[in-house]
């Protein structure tokens, strides 16, 4: 009823239709992260009555069944943040027992670490982070939570770079999730929202030039035989065949290199199977990948930018939303066929590349990640410098 991009104009017409407190709530972020997000920093803050949390000492690997005079310390720290609540032993029980273990397991998962039981350098580090910190770090991801969280639609696909997971919504379920690995931090995937218009089956994989750059010609100076280990082509702008026995690599630079290289369709390919793609000036898209073994890692920073996914045809069939058509098996009969096809997708869907350090996981527990790009800091200095309002261009004389 109010819509307009003018602030001053949007509380004069609220407070004149006596509706502010209806339009004030209407401007809260859709969906479940931001309330979460809101509980847990109440609970946090509410966290600092009784003081900062306890430290946990550096040493060796704490391994389950050990006797260690840093389990006290370990048993008050997870105490003091709601991941060990049971009443056991006394204080100065020593003993690296299965209650505490199963409390750093959780804290584990929670904190996206390994979860292995053993108190080492990266779960003490996480241990450590202080208190006031971790309630800045809720601080900046709500706010990044109001930046994004509005006019969804029914449908979208979030991917979370920095927690390192992707989902696909609709009508508010979560139709699909998987893990994703993303950019490398000096490959930064980047953040951004788009809509998702095709897939490709079969794709092929033109190497891009930075890639080309930094990666494949320092290989090729060194092994000329890279390019047919890997199965990649030369090719031509028009994309005909070209000799690589007639190229002098040691010569090549990519600013000058007139032609490209260009990986076919099949197994070993860069993209996998199948391709996501929403055009976009940063050439990132979703795609496949055949080193399926890397999903199995906590943190998943191995890409050069895009994201790669697990479970990628069962999003395809989601995505497409037409099971006379297009099922598993389909999917796989028309990748088996090794051709290259594009599949428009019924009509195109929201995507967002979101960047997350605090969110609730499924079940509603929070989840924290480690700042992988370092970009944490310039949102908290922002959130805490002092509030100022440029008004818009228009704003003169608006009422």
């Amino acid at each position: 009823a109010f819509g307009t991009t003018n602030p001053a104009l949007w509380l004069h017409e609220a407070i004149t239709h006596d509706g502010l407190a209806t339009l004030l709530q209407s401007l809260r972020p859709a969906g479940r992260y931001y309330p979460a997000l809101s509980a847990a920093l109440a609970e946090h803050r509410a966290m600092l009555v009784h003081g900062p949390w306890t430290r946990v000492p550096a040493g060796d690997t704490l391994k389950p069944g050990m006797i260690d005079p840093r389990v006290p310390l370990l048993r008050a720290r997870l105490t003091a943040s709601g991941d060990f609540s049971q009443a056991v032993a006394p204080q100065e029980n020593t003993i690296y027992d299965a209650p505490l273990i199963a409390a750093v397991e959780a804290f584990q998962q929670r904190h996206g670490l390994a979860v292995d039981g053993a108190v080492g350098r990266d779960t003490r580090a996480a241990l450590n982070v202080p208190l006031a910190t971790r309630i800045d770090q809720i601080r900046v991801n709500l706010e990044r939570i109001r930046w994004v969280f509005r006019d969804l639609g029914d449908e979208y696909v979030a991917v979370n770079i920095a927690g390192f997971q992707a989902a696909y919504f609709r009508y508010g379920e979560v139709r699909w999730r998987g893990r994703a690995i993303v950019g490398r931090p000096y490959r930064q995937t980047p953040i951004f929202r788009d809509e998702l218009s095709y897939l490709e089956l079969n794709p092929t994989w033109t190497v891009p030039p930075t890639i080309l750059r930094e990666d494949i010609l320092p290989k090729l100076r060194q092994n000329p035989g890279y390019l047919r280990e890997k199965k990649l082509r030369v090719v031509d702008p028009n994309g005909g065949a070209v000799s690589a026995a007639g190229i002098d690599w040691r010569q090549v630079s990519a600013a000058h290199f007139r032609y490209f290289l260009r990986q076919e369709p099949g197994p070993a390919n860069a993209l996998g199977r199948i391709k996501f793609m929403f055009p976009n000036a940063h050439a990132v898209y979703l795609h496949d990948t055949p080193a399926r073994e890397l999903f199995a890692q906590a943190e998943r920073s191995f890409s050069s930018g895009c994201i790669r996914i697990e479970q990628p045809l069962d999003l395809a069939v989601e995505l497409l939303g037409d099971p006379q058509r297009w099922t598993l098996a389909t999917l796989n009969a028309a990748l088996d066929t090794q051709r290259t096809e594009r599949v428009n997708l019924p009509r195109k869907i929201p995507i967002m590349l979101l960047y997350l350090t605090v969110f609730p996981d499924e079940t509603g527990r929070l989840q924290f990640r480690r700042d992988l790009y370092d970009r944490d800091p310039a949102v908290l200095q922002a959130l805490n410098a002092a509030l100022t309002w440029t008004p818009p261009s228009d704003f003169v004389g608006s009422f």
